[in-house]
């Protein structure tokens, strides 16, 4: 019987775009989170995995399912995290969801729309915003902004990782009528280099993806740790910057991704827009999370 375990890529939390239990967070919380972060790479590894067959990662993660649910200990991430949030007296249903997620990139290699990918985001990415805030005992009146700020979050990977995606998974994330109505198509991303059409199409998710961030804005003064207040900032700061660069550059043929250069000139900026933030914090709003 497969296991997890026996599909761990060489990957880590370091090697992520954003920042993952960074020292920013208090050590007492990093520890759950980083539970939470191994069990979703974990089961990340298995859908990516570039020789299993459908039906043994479907088991695989089914286990991990059932592992996190209490009804087996066959997974030891999975086991790892449901101890870790019984000792915070959380639940498991934001694994659950990230699960789902998962197990959609087993079965489906292709998003139609906008609102399909934002869908997928719901169970991708939003949770992984939730679960940090419940370990922060952050209110649930946070959530649209976080779940605005992961949905940007994992559109910014699918745009800089399009090429990747496609050539590895034959996955593709971008909707298909964004690049049909840019009049281009999925043979685009076997290019070496973006054609016109598919440019067009990555400056509209571009487009949409800072409308996101956007949305996201209120989430840094809503929460009330100081600390994790600082690793949005920086959260956001990364993100916005790496939009207007997917916005003018082609990921096909050129870096998106941030040197290490790049982050320290970014530093100020988040510095001070943490400075602002402390002086004008804002009450979190009742408000429809992103679906």
């Amino acid at each position: 019987m497969s296991t997890a375990d026996q599909f761990r890529s060489a990957k880590g939390h370091r090697d992520e775009n954003f920042p993952v239990a960074s020292l920013l967070l208090a050590p007492d919380h990093r520890r759950p989170v980083m539970s939470f972060y191994r069990f979703a790479r974990a089961a990340d590894d298995v859908a990516d995995h570039p020789t299993a067959g459908p039906a043994e990662k479907l088991a695989i993660i089914e286990r991990m399912r059932a592992t996190l649910a209490g009804e087996a200990t066959d997974e030891p991430t999975a086991l790892a995290l449901r101890q870790a949030l019984a000792a915070r007296r959380l639940g498991p249903e934001h694994g659950l969801d990230l699960l789902t997620a998962f197990r959609r990139d087993v079965t489906q290699a292709r998003y139609a729309a906008w609102d399909e990918l934002m869908d997928y985001c719901r169970y991708s990415a939003a949770p992984v915003g939730r679960m940090v805030l419940d370990i922060h005992g952050e209110p649930r009146a946070t959530w649209p902004a976080s779940d605005a700020l992961c949905a940007a979050l994992q559109v910014i990977n699918h745009l800089q990782d399009c090429g990747k995606d496609r050539r590895e998974l034959d996955r593709v994330y971008l909707p298909l009528d964004d690049l049909a109505a840019a009049g281009a198509s999925v043979d685009d991303l076997d290019r070496p280099a973006a054609s016109p059409g598919l440019r067009r199409a990555l400056a509209v998710l571009a487009e949409r993806t800072q409308t996101l961030l956007a949305a996201a804005r209120p989430l840094s003064s809503q929460v009330r740790d100081g600390r994790l207040r600082l690793e949005i900032i920086v959260i956001q700061t990364l993100a916005e910057d790496l939009t207007r660069r997917l916005a003018r550059r082609d990921p096909l043929s050129e870096r998106v991704h941030h040197r290490k250069a790049d982050l320290l000139g970014l530093i100020p900026v988040a510095a001070a827009r943490a400075l602002r933030t402390r002086r004008t914090p804002t009450a979190p709003q009742q408000a429809e999370a992103v679906p």
